[in-house]
């Protein structure tokens, strides 16, 4: 059987990716103050759930490519929120750490994901939609 073509707003890639600049949009308005990305966010958040990980490892997390995710460690590093060295084991291995004002936004980047979900409450998205979706998006990815 042969799929019709869609026009571009009927296409699921499309409204997911829709769905995924809005989402960062909200998120904007809370990590501008901090002088965070939303990539530099993620990254740092995944810094916060473990200190000292390998470049692997966050490219992993993200689905992102090394040549990705460098130039973002790099400007996070500018910023003085995180140190990149190298492995005792494997010189070859980065590894990224918290510097101290890294490890003091903690509870701003934790408050982050609060803030954005009041934001969505008053635009009337209810708490039980977000998770249904959460839900169906973390069923489809792990099927991909």
């Amino acid at each position: 059987m042969k799929i019709q073509s869609q026009k571009l707003d009927d296409e699921m890639s499309f409204k997911l990716y829709m769905l995924n600049r809005l989402i960062q949009q909200e998120y904007q308005v809370f990590l501008a103050p901090l002088h965070l990305t939303y990539p530099q966010y993620l990254v740092m958040k995944i810094l916060m759930e473990g200190d000292g990980i390998p470049v692997n490892v966050i490219t992993s997390r993200l689905m992102l490519e090394s040549n990705t995710v460098t130039p973002i460690l790099q400007r996070l590093e500018k910023q003085g929120l995180i140190k990149r060295g190298y492995s005792c084991n494997d010189q070859r291995q980065r590894i990224i750490t918290l510097t101290d004002q890294g490890k003091n936004m903690r509870q701003e980047i934790a408050d982050v994901s609060s803030l954005v979900a009041e934001s969505l409450r008053e635009k009337d998205t209810s708490c039980e939609t977000a998770h249904r979706l959460e839900h169906m998006l973390g069923e489809f990815i792990s099927k991909m």
